[in-house]
Parts: C-alpha cells; sequence; structure tokens
C-alpha cells in the first residue's frame, strides 16, 4: 500500500511542478486542446453519420418490417457510437502524446534540469522520434485491446464479472497509461519499450498508484487536457526513480562530501566549483 502512495504522490507533484511553472503548463496545454477538438469533431461527424453507416453495413435487413429494422439498426448506431467513444478514450494519450512530441520532451527535459544532474537527450532527428513514438504507442493500443476482449469476456461471469473485472479494467489501463507518459522521458535516455514495461512491472504498485486515479480523470477527456501537462512531468520524476537517477546523484553527493572531508577535493563554494543538491 505504501508503494501505491508513493505512485499517487509522483502524480501530485507534477501537477504541483507545472503549477509553479506556469510557463510549462501553458505550453503543455497546447496539444491535448488541439487533440480534444479534432476527437470532439470526429465524435460530432461520427453522432451524424452514424446512421448511414449502420445502414450501408445491414443491407441484408432492408426489407425486415417495422419495428424490427429500427430497433436493430437504432442498437447497432449507439453500439457504433459507443465504440467511438472507446476508442477516443483510450487513444487520447497517445494521440496526444505524439502530436505534442516536441512539447512534452521540451517540458520532460525542463522537469530534468530542475531536479539537477544530466538531461539526457535521444540524439534523434524528429521524425525518428515521431516515427518510434507512433510504433510503440501502436503497440501499446494493442494489448490494451487485447486485455480489453479479455475482461469483455471475463465480464460475463456472475458476481466476478461486475465486481473484480472492472477494477482490473482500470488496473490495466492505469498502467499501460503509465508506460505512455513515463515514455516521454525514458525514450530519451534510449530505453525501449520492453525496457519500459520491465522497469514498470518491477514497481508495478507505484506504477498503479500512479496511473490508476489519472485513468479516472481521464474518463472525463476535457479534464484530460488539463492534467496532461502535469502527467508528463509527474511520469518524468517517476521515471527517474525507476532509473536510479535520483538515488545515484544522492550517492554521488554523499561521496563528494566524504572526498571534500578527506581532502581530496577543493572545498565548497568559491572559484572551484558549486556543487548542487538534488531537488
Amino acid at each position: 500500500m505504501r508503494d501505491l502512495g508513493v505512485g499517487f504522490r509522483y502524480l501530485v507533484q507534477g501537477q504541483k511542478w507545472v503549477g509553479r511553472h506556469g510557463r510549462w503548463f501553458g505550453f503543455g496545454l497546447l496539444p491535448g486542446l488541439v487533440t480534444f477538438v479534432l476527437y470532439v469533431g470526429a465524435l460530432v461527424g461520427l453522432g451524424y453519420g452514424a446512421d448511414d453507416l449502420t445502414a450501408w453495413a445491414t443491407p441484408f435487413a432492408d426489407d425486415w418490417s417495422s419495428p424490427w429494422l429500427g430497433l436493430f439498426r437504432g442498437a447497432l448506431t449507439g453500439l457504433v457510437f459507443v465504440f467511438g467513444f472507446f476508442l477516443a478514450v483510450i487513444t487520447f494519450t497517445a494521440v496526444t502524446l505524439l502530436v505534442g512530441q516536441p512539447f512534452y520532451e521540451s517540458l520532460s527535459e525542463e522537469v530534468d534540469r530542475s531536479e539537477g544532474g544530466e538531461v539526457p537527450e535521444s540524439g534523434l532527428p524528429l521524425w525518428r522520434e515521431l516515427w518510434i513514438s507512433a510504433r510503440d504507442s501502436l503497440r501499446v493500443v494493442l494489448r490494451v485491446a487485447f486485455y480489453g476482449i479479455l475482461l469483455f469476456a471475463c465480464g460475463f461471469i456472475p458476481v466476478i464479472g461486475q465486481t473484480v473485472v472492472p477494477v482490473l479494467g482500470f488496473c490495466v489501463s492505469g498502467f499501460f497509461l503509465t508506460e505512455e507518459l513515463a515514455a516521454v522521458a525514458l525514450q530519451r535516455r534510449g530505453v525501449e519499450l520492453k525496457e519500459r514495461l520491465r522497469l514498470l512491472r518491477g514497481r508495478r504498485m507505484v506504477t498503479l498508484g500512479f496511473g490508476v486515479p489519472l485513468t479516472l480523470a481521464f474518463l472525463v477527456p476535457f479534464v484530460a487536457v488539463f492534467l496532461m501537462p502535469g502527467a508528463v512531468a509527474g511520469a518524468t520524476l517517476m521515471a527517474r526513480d525507476l532509473r536510479g537517477e535520483t538515488a545515484g546523484d544522492d550517492r554521488d553527493t554523499a561521496s563528494k562530501r566524504n572526498d571534500h572531508v578527506g581532502g581530496n577535493l577543493p572545498p565548497f563554494g568559491g572559484d572551484q566549483g558549486v556543487y548542487h543538491l538534488p531537488h
């Protein structure tokens, strides 16, 4: 349970970070707003065209008598729209991160810079980074879809389907949402998807503590727009911990202090250099 709290604390710290750095909060809002407008337009278009799509896909029902034709196609139209909304929810983060790759990468770099130590850079051209992000996002979405189908089938199991399965669904969504957000920082560090998943599984409860509350909030897409910059900042802070960078900075600082005490390095201050404790 303690690790769940640690994950949630990273989420809160990320929101606080962008709150203290208002310029970066506004900077990080832009991709989410653009994606939100595109998704709203797509859902409105789907709402207007769902009837025609259903009629086109079910020509065999043209000769059905009333009310069966209307009930059948009405139910299918509703399912089409619900499925479209579901796709919008599970892909919103991936598409926003893809649209805002340069924005969120700059935000993540600034978080690293504010925490002290090295600021990793991928060194890859933008088109290459976009290709890797799109490829990995597709792999994640396929994994989510697989688990979604499996959990949907389990939903028909009495009692378990109405209690345990929804909880597992939020856990799966939270885990992969965290992966997508942490990928902004970890991709700059050259960490591939398999390794990212291994890191997150190694700190599963921390990952869920970060991702599950965010998943619940992201069910409201407009809320997701405002939480996205802080979510990227928090995921960067968590990625540093997963990679042991914070602990490494602490060890480096302790070593420097021992060296100073032992006379192996110049004293703090002056013209010999300035040593910063990690934030």
